[in-house]
């Protein structure tokens, strides 16, 4: 019976467009737990304050959701169809279209619901990158890939491009098996990244991510890494295009990541010159109204300072 739920729940989220579905027991990460401790207490977060808090549902989703029993780890292509022009400003790959958190709850919605009908008296909570919850463990643990080099969930025939949520829910599924780490000898992304943020395999330090710099950072961006930035105004994806896994990596079928053109298009000139009003209304569903129009106009200035180029 466990099973023919289990595959139930993996043929509908592949129906919802989801990618790859993997289920894992709702416990305890052991091996995650020293590793979580270390990397803050060797301040890999940088200002990032907020990952200092609870540390303990982190590592046990039973106390994010009551009775939880199983942990259904969803993965979401967003390797796109066409690529940004790299003399622009340059806005990682994910964030091209609408800003996946609400494309991925109305699917983590929808699954919901299916499975309460198909199922039955079902309950648990969706969780998209919002809450504090280890979602790269739970995908290796549910056997959707390892962890490579660069910190990010590797799919064997689908590479990295993927957002990843997760159902905790109150029932009891068969889980899947982890599978192997596959970067054997190769430090590609270790070596390409530009700020060497990759400061050992599986180890990044936040504080020093492009991606840090250009989204979380709120007070200026260091000096010392002004030459270093690599023409990026929002993320950075440096790390995963060097990947050789990623050739494996496959266009995205989902409407709603259509790149915005409008953002997309933008010159150095252009955003130096728009205006609040029209940055809300051309970026109203866009990844890029976290940080801001403003955030995004210092790093520009200070990415191209005296009209240097993206390496």
């Amino acid at each position: 019976m466990k099973e023919s739920r289990a595959n139930i729940i993996k043929s509908e989220a592949l129906k919802l467009g989801f990618s790859h579905v993997g289920i894992s027991k709702a416990g305890f990460l052991e091996e995650e737990a020293p590793r979580l401790e270390q990397w803050l207490s060797q301040n890999r977060h940088g200002k990032m304050s907020y990952m200092e808090n609870w540390f303990d549902k982190r590592l046990d989703p039973r106390l994010l959701v009551d009775g939880a029993k199983s942990v259904i780890s969803l993965l979401l292509n967003y390797y796109p169809q066409e690529f940004q022009n790299p003399s622009l400003p340059k806005i990682s790959k994910y964030a091209y279209g609408r800003d996946y958190h609400f494309v991925i709850k109305e699917k983590l919605k929808a699954l919901m619901q299916i499975i309460q009908t198909k199922i039955g008296d079902v309950h648990g909570r969706a969780f998209v990158d919002s809450a504090p919850v280890l979602d790269r463990a739970w995908a290796k643990k549910s056997g959707l890939g390892w962890i490579g080099k660069n910190g990010n969930l590797i799919h064997p025939k689908s590479g990295s491009f993927f957002f990843i949520a997760e159902l905790i829910v109150d029932l009891d599924l068969d889980e899947d098996a982890p599978i192997r780490d596959y970067c054997g000898t190769c430090t590609r992304c270790m070596d390409a990244c530009p700020t060497e943020a990759i400061v050992a395999p599986m180890v990044v330090d936040g504080s020093k991510c492009i991606s840090y710099f250009t989204i979380e950072l709120k007070e200026s961006i260091p000096k010392s890494y002004e030459s270093k930035m690599d023409g990026w105004a929002f993320g950075c994806d440096v790390c995963q295009d060097v990947c050789p896994w990623n050739k494996f990596s496959k266009p995205h079928q989902e409407e709603k990541f259509k790149p915005i053109k409008e953002l997309m298009n933008l010159s150095k000139d252009d955003w130096k010159e728009i205006t609040e009003d029209v940055f809300k209304e051309i970026a109203k569903e866009s990844p890029l109204l976290r940080p801001g129009l403003e955030k995004i106009k210092n790093t520009i200035q200070f990415t191209l300072h005296n009209g240097g180029k993206p390496a």
